[in-house]
């Protein structure tokens, strides 16, 4: 498979430097270059030393630790919003009264809970009381109504649901497309609009014991048992649910804390969804489980977000890589950065902003992963290397098998060879990463937990791959990896598109447009072009009062090759984006570039005067009919 490499012009304008630190201050990117190799060996070994015991402990899961937290850690800060502050021990009394209040409603092991709530520390104690008996609780999407909202509460089959008032509306008009026996209840005072049934638990709570819960009372959960359903984004369909045993959380949150170095003196900030595997999972877990304090936030806010590090004294935050991008866009002021910040962690950072983002902000590490929610496996840029997603390092390459498969754009499979197995691409050729699957009798680590549909769960299984008889997860992302052993992210499986012979990586075309002067957003995908085979590229974009289409195209010329520029434009307000900032390009691909459908202005790559011209109907109706030709 080939790929192009975007040759990058000279960024736009110049980079601040942050006074915080003082002009003592050295470099930070000296000194993580300088210290990198051995941050890189004891984040691996202190991670490893964190998870070996779980296995070993089959008793011990993520809410039987609470109780020990709050022994061990007593009075320390847990859990912080703006509203609330809640310590160690008040976070273990909440999580017990929850687990009681749901054995009083009759919730046994293997009973699901669906729960709608923002950020804030009672979501934690929910899904934390409830799965110490056992229940599952399906983490909803916030930001979910209608059809998708219903959908995701159906798969899940849950007895009751949770929702906190500010969604109950949203949560009563799916009611009538739901069973009728699902019960429904909303903490603190009764929503303002709700039916009666919408029933408050302040009160029932109040009233049971915030100790321990006995044997007696419920029996321990096992590593293997559902903890949590975790939706997918929905960028390419509905939500899917994927199960998250007891063991992922117990091997994610420790990972985790032993790859930052998280302790007691670490508070991290923490403003992604705690729906999302990310955000409600690593970034809370890791934290507690080193005793540290995660400080929420109900939602990324560019204006609030370096005063809250500095006010909440904030030693690690939790990223995602479209919010670098939009905080190194901001202007800059004198607030920005925070002194006691030691490390970032997250997924999405891009190289091209990866390197301007650690140096105005004065980041002193970043720590860059790879994973996915139902993928049974991730990489970690201990390194931290700009761009890349990860490594596999030699001692560990037993309990990591992954490989990148040669792959067929036009068919979005694998390519297969004259005797039906698949091949590995070769050093910096792009494949898609696959993770070999563990026999079912097998250890856990490796495991893909699936999905409730069992079908979606069976589509993510590619056999036969290296040899008979072998299986092995697919993740839907394409790669490459280096010489080195470093891997890259290079797009998604059916993002990518061909286009005059080539293939055409959207991830890269948008990172080019992303740095042209006069472009503050950008999302590329692939059209249909009557007459033409593949897909053309067109880049809906946000554009700043000193865009200039003619200079855009000058910019392009220079940093793409001919196949890779895109050939449509299409001028947005806002580029849609799920709650995790991941855009939304089916829609705006299956409308296509026809003006007489669409009220955006549109341009179009016209190669008879060599600059982006806007596209008429009449410019239209030539493609139409064949009468131009791109």
């Amino acid at each position: 498979m080939r790929e192009f490499t975007a040759k990058l012009p000279p960024e736009r304008g110049t980079v601040r430097k942050s006074s915080v630190g003082g002009p003592e201050h050295r470099d930070v990117l000296h000194i993580a270059d300088s210290t990198r190799g051995c941050f890189a060996r004891d984040a691996w070994l202190r991670a490893l030393a964190r998870t070996a015991p779980i296995e070993a402990q089959p008793e011990v899961t993520f809410p039987v630790l609470v109780a020990r937290w709050a022994e061990q850690f007593a009075d320390a800060p847990a859990l912080a919003d703006p509203t609330l502050r809640w310590s160690y021990g008040e976070l273990a009394g909440a999580c017990h009264r929850y687990a009681r209040w749901g054995l009083a409603q009759g919730l046994r092991p293997g009973d699901v809970v669906a729960l709608a709530m923002g950020n804030c520390p009672e979501y934690l104690a929910v899904w934390l009381g409830l799965s110490r008996i056992g229940v599952a609780v399906a983490l909803l999407n916030t930001h979910l109504a209608g059809e998708a909202l219903a959908h995701s509460i159906r798969i899940a089959a849950p007895r009751l649901v949770i929702g906190e008032a500010a969604l109950a509306a949203n949560l009563a008009a799916v009611r009538a497309r739901l069973p009728h026996d699902l019960r429904w209840y909303v903490p603190g005072a009764q929503a303002p609009g709700a039916a009666p049934d919408f029933a408050p638990l302040a009160a029932e709570l109040e009233a049971l014991s915030g100790d321990p819960l006995t044997a007696r009372e419920a029996p321990l959960p096992t590593l293997d048992a559902t903890a949590l359903y975790i939706y997918t984004s929905g960028t390419t369909g509905l939500p899917k649910a994927a199960r998250v045993s007891h063991y992922r959380v117990m091997q994610w949150s420790h990972w985790f804390a032993g790859l930052l170095g998280l302790g007691p003196a670490d508070r991290m900030y923490d403003c992604l969804p705690l729906y999302h595997s990310v955000g409600g999972v690593v970034a809370t877990g890791a934290t507690l489980v080193g005793g540290g304090a995660v400080i929420l936030r109900r939602r990324f806010s560019v204006q609030e977000f370096w005063r809250d590090l500095r006010a909440e004294r904030c030693t690690v935050f939790q990223y995602i890589g479209e919010l670098c991008r939009y905080l190194l866009h901001t202007p800059a002021a004198p607030e920005e950065g925070a002194p006691d910040l030691r490390i970032a962690c997250g997924n999405g950072l891009r190289a091209q902003v990866w390197r301007d983002f650690q140096r105005r902000f004065r980041i002193p590490r970043i720590l860059e992963y790879y994973a996915a929610t139902e993928g049974n496996f991730s990489l970690y840029n201990c390194e931290g290397r700009p761009g890349a997603i990860g490594r596999v390092p030699s001692f560990l390459a037993h309990r990591l098998p992954i490989a990148l498969l040669r792959f067929d754009v036009a068919a979005a499979e694998p390519l297969r060879n004259a005797e039906g197995f698949c091949e590995c691409a070769a050093v910096d050729e792009v494949g898609e990463a696959v993770g070999r699957l563990p026999p079912a009798d097998g250890a856990r680590a490796g495991r893909f937990e699936g999905y409730v549909d069992r079908d979606a769960s069976e589509r993510k299984i590619l056999r036969g791959v290296l040899e008979s008889g072998d299986a092995w997860y697919r993740t839907g992302d394409l790669m490459r990896r280096d010489a080195q052993g470093f891997y890259y992210f290079v797009d998604r499986v059916g993002e990518t598109y061909r286009w005059k012979g080539e293939n055409v990586a959207t991830t890269e075309v948008r990172a080019v447009l992303l740095a042209a002067p006069g472009v503050d957003d950008a999302l590329v995908y692939g059209v249909l072009v009557p007459g033409a085979d593949g897909r053309a590229g067109m880049a809906a974009l946000v554009v700043g009062p000193n865009f200039d289409p003619a200079a855009l195209h000058a910019y392009v010329a220079a940093a793409l090759p001919a196949y890779a520029r895109p050939v449509f434009l299409r001028l947005r307000a806002a580029i849609e984006t799920t709650a995790t900032f991941k855009p939304q390009a089916r829609a705006l691909a299956e409308e296509g570039f026809d003006p007489r459908r669409i009220a955006d202005a549109l341009y179009i790559d016209d190669r008879r005067v060599g600059a982006y011209a806007p596209l008429t109907i009449a410019t239209y109706a030539a493609l139409e009919v064949g009468a131009m030709r791109l």
